[in-house]
């Protein structure tokens, strides 16, 4: 039984405090590189984590072209498009895939893993991703990020 005197407590927009993050992706799974960003984003790290307010970090992740896969999917994943007109159903592998946009698979990864709806476009909205290793943040003071 609950005791009258206690609540469960929500964070407020103005009690979150947000910091910057910097990940270095080169060599590392896209998978497991995906779920700790995509946590961190959410805010699911921190002690005042409520799942309808956006209390997650900036993400800033730098060599998004030197991402590491295990097995064939290098080969075998593919991302499809699709222009609205009869049969034409685009496919591309990932390995082309991350030869010309680097970004979009990490992006699209990620997107996968938050919530599909305004509070996902808006954490979205957070991660700055760049394919090799400078970015335009340094203003920001980023911590490092393990993962």
């Amino acid at each position: 039984m609950v005791s009258a005197g206690t609540k469960t407590y929500s964070a407020k927009k103005e009690d979150i405090e947000r910091k910057w993050y910097l990940v270095d992706a080169k060599d590392k799974n896209l998978g497991r590189l995906s779920t700790r960003i995509a946590k961190v984003l959410r805010g699911k790290d921190k002690v005042l984590f409520t799942p309808h307010v956006d209390c997650g970090d900036f993400v800033i992740v730098i060599n998004a072209k030197h991402i590491k896969v295990s097995g064939d999917k290098i080969d075998d994943k593919l991302y499809y498009r699709h222009s609205g007109y009869v049969g034409n159903l685009k496919s591309t592998n990932l390995r082309d895939m991350l030869a010309k946009k680097p970004e979009f698979v990490l992006r699209h990864s990620i997107k996968g893993m938050i919530p599909h709806n305004i509070l996902g476009r808006q954490i979205l909205k957070k991660l700055k991703i760049y394919a090799g290793d400078s970015h335009p943040h340094e203003s920001q003071k980023p911590e490092v990020l393990e993962v």
